[in-house]
């Protein structure tokens, strides 16, 4: 039995873990409410001409500034609406084809509520993110979406904490799923994200991205196994290319390819690597917009391409980390 005093260290640790819970147990208690009104406001946002609105005042609008946010980031049309400044002109804004997701844990917000009937008499509908679906503000909505939580996790129950946490999620469920609805790709996102890094690396093209030298593992088709992975285990990408007697790309050795050989019970040993790739894997030219590239590895669940000339010579090789970045992230060559 520890029969030590609690020091600081522990308090405070317990402290954050009690916290941490609190929190993860507040989105967990979510997933049971994503349910008709859920799926009706993702049809509603989908089929509208309009654009999503946001409004909240205080911690509530903070969330509803990065809902606003990945909305935009993610294809959907969205922009915030601060109460007060609505009610002094900014209602300008907004038009019969909006629709108004209306935060509020408590939904006794008075800024928003006397907002509320304003909005409706423009003919925009309201979608209510509220913690109590019997609150003033779910009664004058078209649609309430429930984010409450059992507790706060501030120890007075006073400060925004766990409630913020669920809206924040809630949000993110709903810009998700819609960026599966409208098939969202990454040239979508490259075109919306021109000046960060990953729009730059979208942006680019796979030479500029691909490793080259001796960072590519490569065989030919009959060393031994073993050779075959210490090439894998020396450039630590999961895979080795294999070439046929012209040096052009013959076939690949995954991970994935070794861990089934020894799963059906064959022994590697005796094994040359022609006996375990797989032939004419997929492949790119070095001119491919990055994007294609990441469109081909999520489309066929892959995390690396070898990258060939015209006539099958390799050229590089391409793995997603060097597309999505990984660490600090380099052109080629700069």
């Amino acid at each position: 039995m520890d029969h030590r005093t609690p020091t600081a260290a522990d308090s405070v640790t317990a402290e954050a873990v009690r916290v941490l819970n609190i929190e993860a147990q507040g989105i967990v208690g979510l997933i049971d409410r994503i349910d008709d009104n859920f799926r009706r406001l993702v049809d509603l946002i989908y089929r509208s001409r309009g654009r999503v609105i946001v409004s909240g005042i205080g911690k509530s609008g903070i969330i509803g500034r990065k809902i606003v946010a990945t909305l935009n980031s993610t294809g959907t049309r969205a922009i915030f609406l601060h109460p007060v400044e609505a009610m002094h002109g900014d209602l300008g804004l907004v038009s019969e084809d909006d629709i108004l997701l209306a935060l509020s844990n408590s939904g006794e917000t008075d800024e928003l509520n006397l907002m509320i009937p304003s909005v409706r008499g423009i003919g925009c509908t309201v979608v209510a993110f509220t913690g109590d679906p019997d609150s003033t503000l779910a009664r004058q909505s078209d649609m309430v979406i429930d984010v409450g939580v059992e507790k706060e996790a501030c120890p007075m129950g006073l400060a925004p904490t766990a409630s913020t946490t669920a809206l924040l999620a809630m949000g993110d469920a709903l810009a998700v799923v819609l960026i599966s609805k409208r098939h969202f790709n990454p040239n979508d996102f490259k075109k919306i994200h021109p000046g960060g890094n990953l729009g730059q690396r979208l942006a680019s093209s796979v030479t500029d991205l691909m490793l080259t030298g001796d960072q590519v593992p490569v065989v030919a088709k009959n060393v031994s196994l073993a050779e075959a992975i210490a090439e894998m285990d020396r450039c630590q990408l999961g895979v080795t290319l294999v070439t046929d007697r012209r040096s052009r790309l013959a076939g690949i050795i995954t991970d994935g390819d070794l861990r089934r050989l020894l799963a059906r019970g064959r022994s590697p040993q005796g094994l040359c690597a022609a006996d375990v790739m797989t032939s004419d894997p997929r492949r790119i030219g070095p001119a491919t917009p990055s994007y294609d590239a990441l469109n081909i590895m999520e489309q066929f669940q892959i995390t690396v391409l070898p990258v060939v000339s015209a006539n099958g010579a390799i050229l590089g090789i391409l793995h997603l980390h060097d597309i999505l970045g990984k660490g600090e992230f380099k052109f080629n060559g700069s």
